[in-house]
């Protein structure tokens, strides 16, 4: 940013030495100016994987990568801080390309002396009892079975200005929360104990950006996020497709509009049929002479004697 507003400071000082100088020396000074990839992130996205990719297969764009919070996520698109958004659902998806990535599993966060502690996973019903320190309406599972929102008992949310305070909420035993797994182990402490919590579903991570704005450098992110190899590009894929139904011509039809039938090979000549005869005749020449077994004529043949049939032994 800071880059970015000089450079328009010095390109605007180039333009006031004159008419020549000026129109030549801002498009210079922008071809020179360092082009970066932006990338916004919802708390809990690690992306570490993938921009260690792109640094591999694009030294020559550098990345700009800031997290953002929920409310944010897609503001950040839309006002140009970033190219793609790593995003956590739902949002709003109004033009906008959306790809669904991974599924987080969620949690329930309680103190460390609370109950959950000795569960492996822990039943959405348990918790109808509990107070939670989030707007029921972002947990509408929970909102359906709570105790203190049937019966009105429901008293207001301390003050919380972020995650890290909600936690100390939770760590003094003041309420639980229900988050992604992700959220809660990065937001942690040694005096918070979570467990995955059944009847509450999955949260979904994506990458979403204005789809009118697609670049190839998006298009080269969104293949490094799906696990494709350098090697592998769609784009060449389709152009070599596309040229090759160019390259097809199309057939030939009749005055009545049906295709015309392929044409007949050529007869041979009695030249040619001369020429393929004198061949098959050298090459039974050329073959090794098989002589013929001579068999017997039919009938009974006398067996030999044994000229020691009948003799003793010793003799």
């Amino acid at each position: 940013m800071v880059w970015g507003f000089f450079s328009e400071l010095i390109v605007q000082a180039y333009s006031l030495r004159g008419p020549s100088f000026g129109q030549i020396a801002p498009q210079r000074l922008r071809e020179r100016m360092p082009v970066s990839f932006s990338i916004a992130f919802v708390a809990g996205v690690t992306p570490t994987k993938w921009t260690r990719i792109w640094g591999d297969r694009r030294p020559d764009v550098p990345l700009t990568v800031f997290r953002t919070e929920t409310d944010e996520q897609i503001s950040v698109l839309h006002d140009g801080r970033a190219e793609v958004s790593l995003v956590r659902l739902p949002i709003d998806e109004t033009n906008l390309s959306v790809i669904n990535l991974y599924n987080e599993i969620p949690v329930v966060v309680a103190s460390k002396d609370h109950t959950i502690e000795q569960a492996e996973t822990v039943l959405l019903a348990d918790l109808a009892g509990e107070h939670l320190l989030q707007n029921p309406d972002d947990v509408p599972e929970w909102r359906d079975l709570a105790d203190e929102v049937r019966d009105g008992t429901r008293r207001p949310l301390p003050p919380m200005r972020d995650l890290d305070e909600t936690m100390e909420q939770v760590a003094a035993g003041v309420g639980i929360i229900i988050v992604p797994h992700s959220i809660a182990r990065l937001y942690g402490r040694k005096d918070v104990v979570s467990r995955p919590v059944t009847g509450v579903p999955d949260t979904q991570i994506a990458l979403a950006w204005i789809t009118r704005e697609t670049t190839e450098d998006i298009e080269e992110f969104i293949g490094i996020v799906r696990g494709r190899s350098k090697a592998s590009s769609r784009t060449d894929a389709g152009a070599a497709d596309a040229a090759a139904l160019a390259d097809e011509a199309p057939p030939e039809l009749r005055s009545d509009g049906r295709p015309a039938k392929p044409p007949r090979k050529p007869k041979k000549t009695d030249k040619a049929k001369a020429a393929a005869k004198a061949i098959r005749v050298a090459a039974a020449k050329a073959k090794p002479a098989v002589r013929k077994r001579t068999e017997s004529a039919p009938g009974r043949t006398r067996p030999t004697k044994n000229p020691n049939k009948g003799k003793g032994r010793g003799h």
